[in-house]
């Protein structure tokens, strides 16, 4: 959900406050842990890799931020595997925006920046850069412990943009979904115009200081059917023709190496995803997408990868420029683009999005509600009865229904499949009995307590050999 407030109308405000509230009572009804079999959610201080930080966590995530450095989520672990960059270079310093003198440090991790980038005038900001966007100093605040734990941040103004930023995230009990919202607010004393931008930095090393990247990870988002770019993305950074990247099945397809490009697409789907397909860890950020809106530069998506890049001589002759990466390791952002968003003096506007990590084998071709298809479900039938077959990642712990549907899409029967866990792979291969009328098959993903999270995966019968 994206929210834009006005502060000179008190009949939108009070329209919005019913929809968010509306809203943020929907999200915590699913997140409602009165039932739960799992843990409770907790939020506590710690000391993470040197800095003061402060996490929450449930039986499956734990969540590590950084108030100091920019209100930063410094990383993500599920299961045993952490997902995101944190920089060996800068860990445990700090160096306030004061003290930078124009530079940037990288420190990792995942964070708010604003769009379109750009020196040449104030509508554009010059990042990534240290100001106070990038690494001031939030305040923390927790703001409810149940039935979910939801925390806040609240970043400085700034000068030059008119911006100040604030998160709030959200972590229930029952499973590893992870809530999201993000605010820009205009601290200006004029009306500005701006795009909000999540940044995620995805580790893509093959182990902690091992000077290998990881040869096996994948970045997915749909491809726009009408997208304003003639190959459905474009390259800002790097060379057309890459053979990292690819367009399959109107998936647009990259195949992380270590070489410098950015790439955005103007995807209308509303989520990316990112596969360690070493570990076979996933994650998938969802995200609302505004259809008529103007975003920065058309693109809603972008990633960005780091490593070598290519530069021309006097000469015109290209040559890669040297590359070190103990001193500038392996990872990849992936970026959410708000619309261009005008806010006038005290206007505020909020991005929605949720993440949701997941076990997952070999590469992803969609996403549903219930969780992301690895390889799609296929419905066979055999002389033993009905073969369902595919891979799947799953977003909450329960069990997968079969619903047998006829020609007319009439509900014939259900078959409880296998109990499933957002930390197992999910490989169906599964033989079932089912009337000989069914025609095709949904399967969905009901939750511990009986709830239908929606379908996973959907199949037409085909015939056997």
């Amino acid at each position: 959900m994206m929210v834009k407030t006005n502060t000179s109308s008190l009949l939108y405000r009070t329209l919005l406050l019913t929809v968010y509230s509306a809203a943020f009572l929907n999200f915590h009804a699913v997140c409602d842990t009165t039932s739960s079999k799992h843990r409770p959610c907790q939020a506590r201080a710690v000391n993470f890799e040197g800095w003061s930080a402060q996490e929450i966590s449930n039986e499956w995530v734990t969540l590590t931020l950084v108030p100091q450095l920019g209100g930063r989520l410094m990383q993500v672990r599920f299961g045993p595997h952490s997902y995101l960059f944190v920089n060996p270079k800068y860990r445990g310093k700090y160096i306030p925006p004061t003290e930078a003198n124009g530079n940037w440090f990288n420190y990792g991790g995942d964070k708010l920046w604003p769009l379109p980038e750009g020196t040449q005038d104030d509508q554009h900001w010059p990042g990534p850069v240290a100001d106070v966007l990038d690494d001031g100093m939030y305040t923390f605040q927790i703001l409810s412990t149940a039935p979910s734990c939801r925390v806040r941040l609240d970043g400085p103004g700034d000068a030059r943009t008119g911006l100040q930023y604030s998160r709030e995230i959200t972590l229930g009990s029952d499973s590893p979904e992870i809530w999201f919202r993000a605010m820009m607010k205009n601290v200006s004393d004029h009306p500005i115009r701006w795009s909000m931008q999540s940044v995620t930095q995805y580790d893509t090393a093959a182990s902690p200081g091992s000077g290998e990247y990881n040869a096996k990870f994948w970045a997915f988002t749909p491809v726009n059917p009408t997208s304003a770019y003639v190959d459905g993305y474009h390259f800002r950074l790097g060379l057309s023709g890459d053979p990292s990247v690819e367009v399959r099945n109107h998936m647009f397809r990259l195949h992380w190496s270590y070489f410098e490009r950015e790439i955005w697409i103007d995807s209308t789907a509303g989520w990316l995803a990112v596969l360690d397909g070493s570990s076979q860890f996933a994650m998938i950020e969802r995200f609302p997408h505004s259809a008529g809106a103007e975003y920065p530069g058309k693109a809603s998506v972008i990633f960005y990868t780091n490593g070598q890049a290519v530069e021309f001589d006097k000469q015109g002759a290209p040559h890669l420029t040297p590359a070190n990466p103990l001193e500038v390791p392996f990872y990849m952002e992936a970026e959410v683009n708000s619309p261009m968003i005008r806010l006038n003096v005290g206007d505020t506007y909020a991005l929605d999005t949720n993440w949701f990590p997941a076990r997952i084998a070999d590469e992803i071709t969609a996403v549903t509600q219930a969780g992301a298809v690895g390889r799609a479900l296929t419905a066979t039938w055999t002389d033993n009865g009905l073969l369902l077959a595919g891979s799947f990642g799953v977003f909450a712990p329960g069990d997968l229904i079969a619903f047998l549907l006829d020609a007319e899409g009439v509900q014939m029967a259900t078959v409880t499949l296998q109990t499933v866990s957002p930390l197992d792979r999910v490989e169906l291969a599964q033989t079932i009995k089912a009337p000989a009328t069914v025609s095709r098959i949904s399967v969905h993903l009901r939750d511990e307590r009986g709830r239908d999270l929606g379908p996973l995966a959907d199949a037409t019968i085909a015939k056997g050999s």
